[in-house]
């Protein structure tokens, strides 16, 4: 009784309502202004009930981020001098604002046909702003020195396979561990967009990895369904304690989705009737977009998410899901590289409409996506998940708390020595130890525990000053039965004669 109401007394779910909290950002380009407005609400939520020092990476086991998503990603979980967030959610949409134009000169706006000549002759855009500011932003900071578990898709183009950055695997394996500068270089470097990139990692034994990267969202532009794979592997290798739950357990998944924006079906671009005439320059240019990549980096969003959504859903745990995506952009809206101020500004005003929006869930007949009933708004239900975030953390903290208090009584030393013979206690100091070989000689209840090498068989009376002030402050590592790793057993000291 006592325990459930301070359980109630601190707002703390029950143990089988505990969560695996994770967080994906898709890719998008400068469209990475619409998570960064709602991670900006979301933060702001969780700072209202924890303190303005709450962060985003305080609150998820994986954070998970493809290209623009991957960026974002980074600036939330590397760490500064004082192992906080670099970036706090607030500081990221004007980042975007002031980097995206430089990023992505508009160099040929004026002229349409230059754009499309360019891109036949090599990428758009040189990314040299984009590697200078990284390279100055991240440093040397590694995958492994991030605050929270991070997962950013890449792909490689001379392996013709993905590669998956964990941090999961780069605190195993140090050839996995990669600058994040490098990390989201890579990720972002589009196909006829941003140029390759290409390093290569070394451990401590001479050993070498070269990568060939180009952009993450030709392998998954919705990192979702990574992220989960990912936390589902980890369960299986040992790690359940950590993440307070069984393998595969899919309704204690608390997962937070955000899409950078996907054309409106009224937009009417693309035709089957139009694109029976294109070829090669087409798919590449039509109308200021890129087809080929949009219709891809799409299809393989959506796809993520209709399949998360029935994982969800076919558990009864669709509560646990939120997707926040804005399926009506239109014209420059949906570029990924249009960093104009007037479209910058659009997207930001855009982002914002998204919060009043209802929350929509993809119904599985249609494959459309439609509003949930009494789902309320997007800003309402990121409300409610900081409030089960903010839970989740404090039960953690809680039992972080419990644990260490449970450990620091348990080395604390036996305070009557001269009582009845007791067990020894742990972890002698190397000078202690010497003293105690020399003049005491350790006795426990029909057991010898000894240091010296003439153990007595019965305790000779009353310890002096000296003795009592020995065993207060001396302890040994002693199994026992009931724990068999290492427990604070304590017994007598008698000073012996010699």
């Amino acid at each position: 009784m006592e325990k459930s109401s301070f359980f109630h007394q601190l707002r703390l779910p029950p143990k089988h309502q505990r969560y695996v909290t994770v967080l994906s950002i898709d890719g998008g380009g400068i469209k990475g202004i619409l998570p960064a407005v709602i991670l900006e609400c979301l933060e702001s939520q969780l700072q209202e009930l924890d303190g303005k020092e709450a962060r985003i990476a305080d609150y998820f086991d994986v954070i998970a981020g493809t290209s623009t998503g991957g960026l974002v990603t980074a600036m939330l979980t590397a760490p500064d001098e004082n192992n906080r967030p670099l970036y706090a959610a607030k500081d990221i949409k004007p980042f975007y604002l002031d980097n995206c134009p430089m990023i992505f000169p508009q160099k040929h706006g004026l002229f349409p046909c230059m754009k499309l000549l360019k891109s036949l002759t090599g990428p758009l855009y040189d990314g040299r702003h984009l590697h200078k500011v990284l390279t100055e932003k991240l440093k040397d900071r590694k995958l492994s020195d991030a605050i929270t578990n991070v997962i950013i898709p890449a792909f490689d183009i001379k392996l013709l396979q993905p590669v998956i950055f964990s941090t999961y695997e780069a605190r195993k394996a140090p050839l996995a561990n990669a600058k994040l500068s490098d990390i989201c270089i890579s990720t972002s470097a589009a196909p006829t967009f941003l140029p390759g990139h290409k390093f290569t990692t070394r451990d401590g034994k001479g050993n070498v990895r070269k990568y060939n990267l180009i952009d993450g969202g030709v392998a998954a532009n919705n990192p979702a369904l990574i992220a989960i794979a990912e936390v589902t592997k980890q369960m299986f290798d040992s790690n359940v304690d950590f993440f307070h739950t069984r393998p595969v357990d899919y309704p204690r998944l608390l997962t937070i989705s955000l899409g950078t924006g996907a054309a409106s079906i009224d937009d009417n671009r693309y035709s089957v009737k139009k694109a029976q005439k294109w070829g090669i320059l087409d798919w590449l240019s039509y109308k200021g977009t890129t087809p080929l990549v949009e219709i891809f980096t799409q299809a393989g969003a959506d796809m993520v998410d209709f399949h998360i959504s029935q994982i969800f859903q076919a558990l009864c745990s669709q509560d646990n899901y939120l997707r926040i995506q804005n399926d009506t952009l239109n014209g420059v809206e949906n570029s990924v590289d249009v960093a104009t101020k007037d479209n910058l500004d659009r997207l930001v005003t855009i982002a914002e409409d998204m919060l009043s929006r209802p929350v929509s869930r993809v119904d599985l007949r249609s494959g459309l996506t439609e509003p949930v009933p009494d789902g309320g708004t997007n800003e309402e239900a990121l409300k409610r998940f900081a409030n089960l975030l903010s839970n989740e953390r404090k039960l953690r903290l809680w039992k972080n708390n419990a644990e260490k208090k449970r450990e620091i009584e348990t080395r604390k030393p036996f305070q009557n020595p001269w009582n009845n013979l007791i067990d020894f206690a742990r972890s002698v100091s190397d000078e202690t130890k010497h003293v105690l070989a020399k003049h005491a000689q350790i006795l426990r209840q029909r057991t010898q525990c000894r240091i010296s090498p003439n153990p007595i068989e019965k305790w000779n009376g009353e310890l002096s000053s000296v003795g009592k002030k020995l065993i207060m402050k001396s302890t040994i590592h002693v199994p026992t039965p009931i724990f068999p790793s290492h427990r604070h057993v304590f017994c007598k000291v008698s000073l012996s004669s010699s």
